[in-house]
């Protein structure tokens, strides 16, 4: 990804929620913690499973297929079998846009 790109609204993506959004054949999972908004790969990285179908509890998305648990803050793993981290990516707010691009 070179640049900023538009993957959605603000107010889409509620408190204590998750929305997965595609960009340029990559798959992103926007999470809102506190209403601070962080975008991480959606892909664990252990099993290639979506994080998109998992729980996000605080600031840890839990992929529901074998327990790998991440911090969306950060991309740590911060409960195995995944031991890769998540690629982050950066994150900026235009009017209600939301944007992401590299990290």
């Amino acid at each position: 990804m070179q640049g900023f790109v538009k993957v959605a609204k603000a107010n889409e993506i509620k408190r204590g929620e998750m929305k997965a959004v595609e960009v340029e054949g990559e798959r992103i999972l926007l999470a809102n913690v506190s209403g601070e908004l962080f975008a991480v790969a959606e892909t664990c990285t252990h099993a290639d499973f979506p994080l998109g179908d998992g729980f996000l509890e605080g600031e840890e998305v839990e992929c529901i297929l074998h327990g790998s648990r991440f911090n969306v803050r950060t991309g740590a793993v911060v409960q195995e079998p995944a031991d890769q981290p998540l690629q982050q990516y950066a994150v900026r707010l235009e009017g209600d846009d939301v944007l992401v691009g590299p990290a």
